[in-house]
């Protein structure tokens, strides 16, 4: 149930995604009305089930007032190789469906009355080991670049009325995909390392507390603003790999070189996988949000425990 006991109708972009498939599914157990832009209707049919409305087009949206927001739209940065085509695909993929949905909503006269809009902690660039919450500034590179632009897009709602929380996602760990897939072959196969030096901080989160977190920030009436979406103990690198293995019963003795990473994927290696970023969910804390999964060692159990 929501927190003024009716059902909220809900816009979600980016709902069949890695995060957004288990949040259409926490929404409509909690009885909101859902729907769900996505460029395919056909695959998030057979993904979200026959519950959830679809659209392809913001002009399909039916006269009904949208009350809230769910922005997640994005094209994932660590799918490949960073170049400009997809460096475009990326700004057009978070800024320019933030920016349609702003129009769409200037056009019909009436704003939502909250907005979740998507983020990352990639926000902050390269902090080293300088604990960073919501009120630092934001860092250097595209990544920060691009999270920067994308937030100034989403506050613009705020401009109209609408309670805005922007989402700083850190690593977001899971089954089935997100950071964490491409890591469990070479792990089980004992071919894990850290990466470059180890010494770099890990931000992450559990994805049944990234999709909680989401709820948290719809039920809060008074939250508005960044929001770290992070676990509470982030950890190195090194930690997270030796973590990982203790977890897959695998011996981790093969470091990757920085240069190898450079090679391999670009900026993105140094953007993604070799900056640091020790990133404390302050905001989460101190709005009384609980964890359920604060300590990676017992993530890693919960999401691997059937493997």
């Amino acid at each position: 149930m929501t927190t003024d006991n009716h059902p909220r109708e809900i816009l979600l972009t980016g709902g069949t995604g890695f995060i957004g498939v288990p949040l259409c599914q926490a929404l409509q157990e909690r009885g909101d009305r859902l729907t769900v832009l996505t460029r395919d209707t056909i695959r998030a049919a057979k993904t979200l089930g026959t519950g959830v409305s679809l659209v392809t087009e913001l002009k399909q949206l039916p006269d009904k007032p949208v009350d809230t927001v769910i922005n997640l739209a994005g094209e994932p940065l660590a799918a490949g190789r960073w170049n400009e085509r997809r460096k475009e695909e990326f700004r057009r993929s978070r800024i320019g469906t933030t920016e349609a949905l702003l129009e769409h909503f200037q056009s019909r006269g009436s704003f939502p009355q909250r907005m979740v809009s998507g983020s990352a902690i990639g926000f902050y660039g390269d902090g080293g080991d300088t604990p960073l919450t919501e009120t630092n500034g934001s860092g250097s590179g595209f990544a920060a670049q691009l999270c920067r632009d994308w937030e100034a897009v989403a506050e613009r709602f705020s401009d109209h009325g609408t309670r805005v929380c922007r989402l700083r996602t850190g690593i977001v760990l899971g089954q089935d995909g997100g950071a964490l897939q491409p890591m469990l072959l070479p792990f089980k196969l004992g071919l894990g390392g850290r990466l470059g030096s180890g010494r770099q901080w890990m931000s992450w989160i559990h994805r049944d507390d990234i999709v909680a977190l989401i709820l948290h920030c719809l039920d809060s009436e008074t939250l508005s603003g960044p929001v770290n979406g992070t676990a509470p103990n982030p950890v190195t690198n090194r930690q997270f790999t030796r973590t990982l293995a203790r977890v897959l019963h695998r011996p981790a003795i093969f470091p990757v070189p920085p240069f190898v990473l450079r090679t391999l994927m670009a900026d993105m290696a140094d953007e993604l996988l070799l900056a640091s970023q020790r990133v404390l969910p302050e905001v989460a804390i101190e709005t009384d949000f609980q964890h359920r999964f604060p300590d990676l060692g017992v993530a890693l159990e919960n999401i691997l425990r059937k493997h």
